[in-house]
């Protein structure tokens, strides 16, 4: 199991601070909300993409992937009615791709539930079909660069469209492609009616990623949420890859936040 921490946690760090502090906490990986570093992927350019992978690879830490990765980004809606503003989205995804494997990622998170919702008058199947149209070209990037997209399913009360994990799986799998999956979160997994373990159970190998967190926002440890049959559903079903800190409040700060996160982790694992 590798353990990683999302990198918008540390707000205002420099990136090769955050990398130093990640790697000196006990992490294998830092996941990167590139509105932290630009707005658009494509204003980050390619001699900063290799400045930031030096400077992981020199904190000893590595790049699991991107995450967040419509917020700031302007105009980007994988279901809106504009068939212009889908293939703009689409053409973003290929961008979003090619900057993951730049930074030595091999993961993207899409969770983004603003720029996914249903618009009035938008049926289900309707928003099923550009959503699918909109990750076509961007999977196919993704093979050939080794990048896995991962399609966050997330809760009815972010967004209406793709809530549970089932759902998740049987959008990632109508592309038949190493190259597309789902993330597992445990925050989002909280509203589903299944017990957790029981999600990943049913959802062995088909997702690709794992987010750690609290129903409450914070990080795992840090509410009412036990781990220990987390990390056994996990360890049962052979999961081995990251399983990355995300939180949504940041009060106790980020020293606080990621060293008792990967303490707890390390000791559930």
């Amino acid at each position: 199991m590798l353990f990683g921490i999302c990198n918008e946690i540390f707000k205002d760090w420099k990136l090769e601070d955050t990398f130093n502090y990640a790697a000196k906490a006990g992490y294998d990986l830092v996941e990167i909300a590139p509105f932290t570093i630009a707005k658009d992927v494509n204003h980050i350019s390619a001699a900063e993409r290799v400045t930031i992978r030096e400077a992981a690879a020199r904190s000893g830490i590595g790049i699991s992937g991107l995450h967040w990765v419509l917020v700031q980004a302007e105009g980007m809606y994988l279901t809106h009615t504009d068939r212009e503003v889908r293939q703009r989205t689409g053409r973003y995804f290929v961008d979003l791709v090619d900057c993951c494997a730049d930074l030595g990622g091999n993961r993207i998170i899409v969770g983004s539930p603003k720029q996914r919702d249903l618009l009035p008058g938008v049926t289900y199947e309707q928003a099923w079909t550009w959503a699918t149209d909109c990750f076509r070209d961007a999977v196919r990037q993704a093979e050939d660069r080794g990048v896995v997209i991962c399609f966050e399913p997330l809760a009815p009360s972010e967004t209406n469209f793709v809530n549970t994990a089932e759902e998740g799986i049987r959008f990632a799998e109508q592309f038949q492609s190493p190259a597309m999956s789902i993330i597992l979160d445990v925050k989002a997994m909280c509203s589903e009616q299944k017990p957790i373990p029981q999600i990943i159970r049913e959802s062995a190998g088909r997702f690709a990623y794992f987010h750690a967190n609290d129903v409450n926002l914070k990080g795992p440890g840090f509410g009412e949420i036990d781990f220990h049959p987390i990390a056994a559903a996990l360890r049962e079903v052979h999961y081995d890859d990251v399983v990355s800190v995300e939180v949504f409040k940041f009060e106790e700060g980020p020293e606080v936040i990621a060293t008792q996160s990967i303490s707890y982790l390390r000791q559930v694992f």
